[in-house]
């Protein structure tokens, strides 16, 4: 695919320029096992995800960096720096909150020394286009979770405001660079069969390997807190993430929307979320 055509889709499809955004929270350490509604299967099957994102967001700045010299179009080279200076802002904040989940919840720091050093292990092993299509489904991956956080207020009602305000933050900027990346691939790999099967490859083993670490690291921490085994714990997370809010299920159509040959991250077009960032950023940031 020729620069012309990805600048053409990119204009067509009336993308947002990422803006970076200094922001602080301040998250209140004593609320970090209960933040959301009381419950701790709520708020740590959050905390859980967190773990990942300190060295997730750098694997994904250096993926997408090792092909920034291949970038042509000034307007995805503004991009680019723009979702590398948002992914760095993303990191320092799940930072500051996996802080106090470790001093918390111990058995979290080993969780997340593992994700550490699994993703050291594969920027230094792994191709760069297996690094840059691992990059790409993540993108996507979080960017349907911020449509379901932004799209629907039930996904974090009764939570803390701060960490709220921390959550819905990072998934109108997830929102706001959802293609930056996918762009990049696309103008270094075009868009022939190869590049298909590596990028539904990308997603599938993606995929397999957040969820393999991401369910037992859950249970891990819940078994730490002696919650493994409370039914009313389990109820309320059925109910709120299934049955009322349907967050998981609600992820499965869009997460297949991939597999299209002709997928681009802004196919599905909320803009209109980003009309919530004057208020979020007025809720808990500093």
């Amino acid at each position: 695919m020729s620069m012309h055509t990805i600048s053409a889709r990119r204009t067509s499809s009336n993308q947002v320029m990422p803006i970076r955004r200094d922001l602080k929270f301040q998250l209140p350490a004593d609320k970090v096992t209960t933040w959301h509604r009381g419950s701790e299967h709520l708020s740590h099957f959050v905390n859980t995800f967190s773990l990942f994102l300190p060295s997730g967001e750098r694997f994904f700045i250096d993926a997408v960096r090792a092909y920034r010299y291949r970038v042509e179009d000034p307007v995805l080279k503004e991009e680019v720096m723009a979702f590398i200076a948002q992914e760095a802002m993303h990191g320092r904040e799940h930072r500051a909150l996996n802080d106090v989940f470790i001093a918390a919840v111990p058995e979290a720091e080993g969780i997340e020394r593992f994700v550490t050093r699994l993703l050291a292990w594969l920027k230094h092993n792994a191709p760069r286009s297996y690094r840059l299509s691992g990059t790409i489904a993540l993108e996507h991956f979080t960017a349907i979770l911020a449509d379901q956080v932004l799209s629907d207020p039930r996904v974090l009602e009764g939570a803390d405001p701060r960490y709220a305000a921390m959550l819905r933050w990072h998934a109108l900027e997830e929102t706001e660079h959802k293609a930056v990346a996918f762009d990049v691939w696309e103008t270094v790999m075009g868009r022939g069969s190869r590049a298909y099967v590596l990028r539904c490859g990308g997603l599938l083993v993606a995929t397999v390997v957040f969820w393999g670490i991401a369910i037992p690291s859950f249970l891990r921490v819940l078994r730490a807190r002696g919650k493994l085994g409370d039914r009313a714990g389990w109820r309320l997370f059925k109910r709120h993430f299934v049955t009322e809010t349907r967050f998981l299920p609600n992820l499965v159509k869009p997460w297949a929307t991939y597999f299209r040959p002709d997928f681009h991250p802004w196919d599905h077009d909320n803009r209109h979320v980003l009309s919530q960032l004057d208020t979020v950023l007025g809720e808990g940031a500093y």
